[in-house]
């Protein structure tokens, strides 16, 4: 709280107000010699510091906002095959809210293997029959072939008889976007640059506003991109864009009026927002550095599909809350949240429905709009914004510097690997750290739920194809995967679902040892953990016995199970006291025994028990999780250890 604010509370005099080192000192009387660093500052994927405690921020710049101050568009997509499928969602959508479309035609990225389906404007007028053009904004998600089909979107405008200057079209082309997401660019740059430029030319003249092309972020994110390495690309493809546009006469002020941005919004608020705000200075940096007065971009921002889970995907209407309400706050013009079944097809119109009102909720009864910068002032967002603008910065001046060949820039970066090696180390730090659960998925890694409902698509999701350009293109670099982070986990449980579909449920019997109030916190690590690979647990009240655990009942109730795994859980009491004799009698049923928790000094007594492996806090659980279901899929038991 400011001191003006507090000079209109007078009333607050009445309270103490304390410093940093009284709360510290607060602070470290509740840790009790725990350490600080490790409990309560946390690091983002960049490793920049995240405090628990910031002071206000002062002295703060204006910094640069939207165009256009008030509601930010809500944009939904049309994807439909069908042409009248994809009018009949379309106009749904618009009269449910929304005020924006992205046209994702078949062979975007975005459109996830559907798309539009529309050869020439006949089929693309009965794809949006109904939509008044005039009324709406239209946005292209990019895709190949992306000139053709920017063209066949203006020849529609003036087969209906708009005014281009009254339709708003953001055309979307993003060529070294699909050179990095397809893996070829059929022509050279200098090439490029002539075609875009005489697109350009052509739509302009017809009195199309754009703007035209578009850094599009998406492309590095589902590659793996932490939000600097998002930042420093989108900034080095719009930098590559004014070259180009540069070099075929369009003056800098025109190139830079010819281009957009599209950044993902992630499930960290603080880091969405701050990645959003922070595209605007860096760019602001950009158009000073190339002379000219600045001016916004245009920012339309989408929530995550790495972040999208097939399993339990009712959660996934959480994702896009949070996706939703940070890029509001961080100043999007426009924003489109995943339907919550985008990751298992073709989402039908209730998913559609709930990603829209997910927006108008927050438009209609929270009013997010009605602040241009909420988080102005805040010293944690203003830290996060200028941390995050620093680290973009630099990953923007490194791929600057990268060449391969007569090409750089980002074409050399991607040309020469640079680019695809960095998100590699990136996906390969994400996804130890979801095998471990220190980045836990819910729903997936964490309180999975094996009696889920299905939930209905219009269609599953296509074939991955893997088909790439031929030899004859003129630059070719290695294409950026499309992942999303739940996939390990959901290849097990797809596993788990063939083996139970067999008539082979995988199932996991928990020996708890002593009474439920010392079995039941390994218990319920162990049944979550197993769960998260399809892996049914049960355990039920235990078998305590005057204090101590019925081995007989013990034994019984693993062979009544069916399990061919038992997981040994406790306390560290019952351990020392019962797990080695529990251990021996289950490995004499024909059981492979697991301990939950640590070996600790007991592992010699243990193994030679027959215990093969201990599940823990911290353990691989993508491992684990396949070893389990070797085991309790397979007709003798085996484990590979641990």
């Amino acid at each position: 709280m400011t001191s003006t604010v507090l000079a209109a509370l007078p009333f607050m005099d009445a309270f103490p107000r304390p410093d940093e080192a009284q709360w510290r000192a607060a602070v470290d009387k509740v840790l009790k010699g725990a350490d600080f660093e490790r409990k309560l500052v946390g690091r983002t994927a960049d490793g920049i510091r995240i405090e628990p405690l910031y002071p206000a921020a002062t002295g703060q710049d204006a910094r640069p906002l939207r165009a256009q101050a008030g509601r930010w568009h809500v944009a939904a997509r049309v994807d439909h095959p069908d042409a009248a499928e994809a009018a009949r969602l379309a106009l749904a959508e618009l009269e449910g809210g929304a005020d924006s479309l992205s046209l994702a035609f078949a062979g975007a990225p975005a459109a996830r293997g559907f798309g539009l389906s529309t050869p020439d404007v006949e089929a693309l007028d009965a794809a949006l029959a109904g939509v008044m053009l005039d009324l709406v904004r239209l946005r292209l998600d990019p895709a190949p072939g992306g000139r053709k089909q920017a063209l066949l979107v203006a020849d529609l405008v003036e087969r209906r008889g708009h005014a281009p200057a009254s339709v708003k079209v953001d055309f979307g082309m993003d060529p070294l976007g699909v050179l990095a997401s397809s893996g070829a660019l059929a022509v050279s740059l200098p090439e490029l640059g002539k075609r875009i430029a005489e697109t350009i030319r052509s739509l302009t003249s017809r009195g199309f506003a754009g703007p035209f092309l578009a850094a599009d972020g998406r492309t590095w994110h589902e590659a793996g991109a932490t939000e600097a390495q998002e930042l420093g690309a989108v900034l080095a493809t719009a930098v590559s864009y004014l070259r180009l546009l540069e070099e075929d006469g369009f003056s800098l002020a025109e190139a830079r009026d010819a281009i957009s941005f599209t950044l993902v919004a992630d499930t960290d608020e603080f880091v969405t927002v701050a990645k959003l705000r922070a595209a605007r200075l860096l760019w602001d940096r950009v158009q000073r550095a190339c002379g000219l007065e600045p001016r916004p971009v245009f920012i339309h921002a989408e929530s995550a599909w790495r972040s999208l889970t097939r399993r339990d995907p009712w959660v996934n209407l959480l994702r896009g809350t949070i996706a939703a309400f940070s890029a509001g706050i961080g100043g999007a013009d426009s924003i489109g949240v995943q339907p919550f079944t985008a990751a298992l097809g073709l989402p039908d119109g209730f998913a559609r429905r709930i990603a829209r009102n997910t927006q108008l909720i927050l438009l209609e009864e929270a009013n997010l709009w009605r602040v241009a910068d909420p988080a102005a002032g805040a010293g944690g967002f203003e830290a996060l914004t200028q941390a995050l603008c620093e680290q973009g910065w630099r990953k923007f001046q490194d791929l600057e510097a990268e060449s391969s060949g007569d090409l750089t820039g980002i074409v050399g970066a991607l040309a020469n690997g640079h680019i695809q090696k960095g998100l590699a180390r990136e996906r390969d730090a994400r996804a130890k750290a979801i095998a471990l659960r220190r980045e836990p998925i819910t729903g997936t890694s964490e309180f999975p739920n094996l009696s889920e409902a299905a939930v209905s698509v219009l269609a599953p999701p296509p074939a991955a194809s893997a088909e790439r350009a031929g030899s004859d293109d003129a630059i070719t670099v290695e294409a950026l995967p499309s992942i999303r982070l739940a996939e390990p986990f959901e290849a097990l449980r797809a596993s788990a679902d063939i083996a139970a579909a067999a008539g082979e449920q995988p199932k996991a019997f928990l020996a708890t040892l002593g009474a439920i109030a010392g079995f039941t916190a390994r218990a319920g690590f162990a049944r979550n953990l197993f769960e998260a690979g399809g892996i049914a647990a049960t355990s039920g009240d235990g078998f305590a016995k005057t204090g101590a655990t019925d081995l007989d009942a013990l034994v019984a109730a693993f062979r009544a199970s069916g399990a061919k795994l038992a997981c040994l859980c406790g306390s560290d009491e019952s351990y020392a006291a019962e797990a080695v004799p529990a251990a021996t009698a289950l490995a004499a049923a024909g059981a492979t025994v697991w301990v939950a928790g640590r070996p600790g000094e007991q592992e010699a007594a243990l193994r030679e028990a027959g215990v093969t492996n201990f599940v823990f806090a911290g353990c691989d659980a993508i491992a684990v999780l396949q070893d389990a279901l070797a085991i309790a899929t397979s007709p003798v038991s085996t484990s590979k250890g641990g």
